[in-house]
């Protein structure tokens, strides 16, 4: 009887981009979309926080058969059940119902902060870079809780910090319309904790623009240290900073990394297409 000859393994090629974030993923397009390399990019997802995939040029037909190689794919609020890519743009014309909420993305944040279950990861394409500008900054919070001194840790965990949409409009818009605070209002108020236990035994920090007010803190003290995390958490040796070429894809482990869009000519065009993974694990 002729004996039937194994396919071999696909091995994931990557290389570290920093010590404590970031890794390139160098596999080719027909590896990755074969599902092979899912449980292996998923581990190293945790691992490093943030993954690149230079000018793998997908289409958003296989951005989307990519993202289901990793898990179950999370649909855009605004298209409930649709398994479809979302484009990410400061262009009202592009994007009229979220391009106004988008400007909060300009400063560190988790996504999913209103939500008890947020999203495991993004995956972000690009389809137009920006004129100037517009480098998308990733900042590991695993990394950066690990590395905090022992009394920091002990002062922090079990802390519990309220998270609200509307805090970030202040970012931006520092005297806005009681309209417009009253209606980023209406996405709601939550309370996370400030050190997330994860079931895989980690500990991240969960911080950015989205947090206000510590429980228990007045409001000068709330300030004073959710600013030095962020501060600590944004360090050089927390983060990476990704400068986008055309067909860059990006995913990064939402769960133990903060983002931000970094500024650029909100007229210049650019245009990213997002899917995302839907969330495995609860704040709490």
């Amino acid at each position: 009887m002729a004996s039937v000859m194994s396919r071999p393994e696909t091995r994931l090629a990557h290389e570290e981009i920093k010590p404590s974030i970031g890794t390139r993923v160098l596999n080719r397009k027909e590896e990755l979309l074969s599902g092979d390399l899912g449980p292996q990019i998923r581990e190293l997802l945790q691992e490093r926080g943030v993954l690149v995939f230079p000018k793998i040029g997908f289409t958003d037909d296989e951005q989307v058969a990519f993202t289901k190689t990793l898990g179950t794919f999370a649909p855009e609020l605004s298209s409930p059940g649709r398994e479809e890519i979302h484009k990410v743009t400061l262009d009202a014309k592009e994007n009229p119902h979220s391009a106004e909420y988008l400007k909060g993305s300009l400063f560190w944040h988790i996504d999913g902060t209103m939500n008890q279950m947020p999203i495991l990861a993004s995956l972000l394409s690009c389809k137009v870079a920006a004129s100037w500008g517009g480098n998308t900054g990733f900042a590991n919070t695993c990394a950066a809780f690990d590395a905090l001194p022992e009394e920091k840790k002990a002062q922090i965990d079990g802390l519990r910090v309220r998270h609200g949409a509307w805090a970030t409009l202040f970012f931006y818009d520092p005297e806005p319309s009681y309209a417009k605070l009253k209606g980023y209002q209406a996405i709601g108020d939550a309370e996370l904790p400030l050190v997330w236990k994860h079931e895989s035994g980690r500990k991240s920090l969960v911080i950015g623009c989205t947090a206000h007010t510590i429980v228990g803190y007045s409001p000068m003290e709330s300030a004073a240290l959710l600013v030095e995390m962020r501060d600590w958490a944004t360090g050089d040796a927390f983060t990476y900073s990704h400068e986008w070429s055309v067909g860059d894809l990006v995913i990064w482990d939402n769960t133990g990394t903060m983002h931000r869009a970094e500024a650029y000519d909100p007229t210049c065009g650019r245009m990213m297409h997002r899917t995302k993974l839907q969330g495995e694990e609860p704040f709490e």
